[in-house]
């Protein structure tokens, strides 16, 4: 089986509905309305695989009931996360000092709003958080602030940490790499606008319950080893073993093929647990239910919206086809 077909069995086997916002596509189109306007420098050439990235319909897949205002804000900050990615992960990739300056100067920003002088973060990037970061400074409480402004310092330090080992030529156990990958993929980042969506943000010890965390680690592994499939082909020259194929392949000194088949029978048993664990939480009151219902969901459209964006982003090679006006 190729990676491709492995990619569309292990789709057609994941049992959590799939859902787009109807305003996901005119939430695209101003995104690249505005792009230019913050100073990008983008040709028709960048344009166009901005938007054949079709990173709207990623974010409006992960927060399907997003009014079209909030998933402007969405985009935002998925675009500015693409973006840093890119940066972090290309033939021209940020060095490790750059990438702690551009964590250090990011944090700063979500601290302090747009009062911000470090050179690790200027320019169109800085202007394009300031943008995104705008609307959920006004609006959510300095507890999720902070919340949140952890887990993107999570995530830079997995990015910064991925940096160090390419650099020095270390390549990761799978272990080692599974654990790395939690914080590579940014996942941590989205469970929070969950709350900023629904306008109900959950207190701490119900957010870090252990239960939950559990829950939202499984779904951070599902939607990163889905995507370790998806990218293994540009990954096999640029990633320095970050992949959980590579990682496989290199422990357990197996052929691509089977450990491509292993990573999706990881994939499949972290799926039963997600199902499990899901079913097992408990009520937490009348008063909380809800927006913890809201946030396994967000979870659970994470994993679901990966795969499906998967076949609809121009970033990977298993999208052969236009993107569908719907779900």
């Amino acid at each position: 089986m190729t990676t491709g077909e492995m990619l569309r069995a292990l789709r057609a086997e994941c049992p959590i509905p799939s859902r787009l916002p109807p305003h996901a596509d005119r939430v695209q189109a101003w995104l690249l309305g505005v792009l230019p306007e913050l100073g990008l420098p983008l040709d028709d050439a960048a344009l166009h695989r901005l938007s054949r990235g079709a990173f709207a319909r990623y974010a409006g897949r992960l927060y399907p009931a997003a009014t079209e205002a909030d998933l402007r804000v969405l985009t935002a900050l998925f675009t500015w996360f693409f973006l840093v990615d890119d940066a972090c992960d290309g033939p021209n990739r940020l060095t490790p000092e750059q990438i702690r300056a551009l964590r250090n100067g990011t944090l700063a920003l979500l601290h302090d709003g747009t009062r911000v002088r470090q050179t690790g973060l200027a320019g169109p990037l800085r202007r394009l958080l300031v943008l995104a970061w705008r609307e959920p400074r006004r609006r959510m409480p300095a507890r999720w602030r902070q919340r949140f402004a952890d887990a993107v310092a999570r995530h830079l330090d997995g990015t910064w940490q991925e940096a160090v080992n390419k650099e020095t030529g270390r390549r990761p156990s799978v272990d080692e790499y599974v654990e790395l990958r939690r914080s590579t993929s940014a996942a941590e980042v989205s469970y929070p606008l969950v709350e900023f969506v629904s306008g109900r943000p959950l207190p701490d010890p119900v957010y870090h319950h252990p239960l939950l965390r559990q829950i939202a680690r499984t779904g951070n592994d599902l939607l990163s080893w889905y995507n370790d499939l998806a990218s293994l082909e540009r990954d096999r020259t640029t990633a320095g073993g970050h992949n959980l194929v590579l990682a496989v392949q290199a422990e357990l000194a197996v052929p691509e093929a089977e450990a491509v088949e292993r990573a999706a029978e990881r994939w499949r048993e972290a799926m039963r647990r997600f199902v499990a664990l899901r079913a097992a939480v408990p009520s937490f009151g009348p008063a909380l239910d809800e927006a913890v219902a809201d946030h396994l969901d967000g979870i659970a459209y994470a994993v679901r919206g990966t795969i499906d964006w998967t076949f609809e982003s121009a970033r990977y090679p298993v999208s052969t086809t236009p993107p569908a006006s719907g779900p």
